[in-house]
């Protein structure tokens, strides 16, 4: 879209076809941007149907024009899909300190939209990357049921990341059928032994963010409080692997890293401890 730099990839769109119980953890830091202000507020609802991201520029820092900016940007894809603004969560990364550029924006939402494809996956991958060195991507198949549930997710970070989140991004889609509590249940696990125990050069950031997005389309029996145990815990279990593998991804592509360090912390009585 050109957004700061010409020929490259720095405009992603995510769409289900129906809205998805969708759910999302977010920075700790006390200075957020307004992509992750919108989010959060949006989320209390726990459906989505799309997720609008662009790299080049992080739209943070930046103000209530920041904000009118993010809510903009999500109008434009809102009013493409005909589906409801407050469906639309929105994620930035690049820059901080700078507006968006809007016409890049408006220039570009009708292609995306026109160009949204199963087979595209990867080039979203690549749209998120800023000083990246390879998209982040993975993917796993499990049972419930007897029904098949696909779980697929990419992460882009490699620098200002520690633990509590930082500058990263990561985006996971399944077709599990669940409850809106047990899928925040299993994020907020997966992330807090994830995404929460790796760091490249110890610094948080403004945009961090972990969504998750279930259309229920693989029609198994519904995972809710109700569930049985072992259901439960084989997604949550998957899930988490997708999250562990994109977390070690974005550790080994650390800027500058050339060494992949795992801390073994035993014989603490709790995990807050360790």
């Amino acid at each position: 879209a050109g957004i700061r730099y010409a020929d490259r990839l720095d405009l992603g769109l995510i769409y289900s076809d129906t809205p998805a119980v969708t759910a999302g953890v977010f920075t700790t830091n006390q200075v957020k941007a307004a992509p992750v202000l919108l989010d959060i507020e949006r989320l209390k609802q726990g459906r989505a149907q799309a997720i609008l991201v662009n790299s080049g520029c992080a739209n943070a820092c930046t103000g209530e024009q920041g904000m009118e900016n993010a809510r903009k940007t999500s109008t434009l894809v809102s009013e493409a899909l005909s589906i409801q603004d407050i469906l639309v969560q929105i994620a930035s990364t690049g820059v901080i300190g700078e507006q968006l550029n809007m016409p890049a924006f408006t220039d570009s939402i009708d292609k995306l939209v026109a160009g949204l494809s199963p087979d595209n996956f990867d080039q979203v991958a690549r749209a998120i990357m800023t000083t990246d060195t390879m998209p982040k991507i993975s993917c796993r198949t499990i049972e419930l049921g007897g029904k098949e549930v696909n779980i697929a997710g990419m992460a882009k970070g490699s620098g200002m990341i520690m633990p509590n989140m930082a500058t990263m991004l990561a985006f996971v889609l399944t077709d599990v059928q669940i409850s809106f509590p047990e899928l925040h249940a299993s994020l907020v696990s997966g992330v807090g032994r994830t995404f929460n125990r790796i760091t490249v050069d110890g610094d948080t950031s403004t945009n961090d963010m972990v969504l998750v997005m279930a259309n229920g389309r693989a029609g198994n029996p519904l995972i809710d409080e109700d569930a049985p145990q072992k259901d439960r815990q084989v997604f949550t279990d998957a899930l988490e692997e997708v999250l562990r593998e994109l977390a070690l991804m974005i550790v080994a592509d650390g800027e500058g890293a050339t060494k992949t360090i795992t801390v073994r912390v035993c014989g603490a009585k709790e995990n807050e401890d360790a």
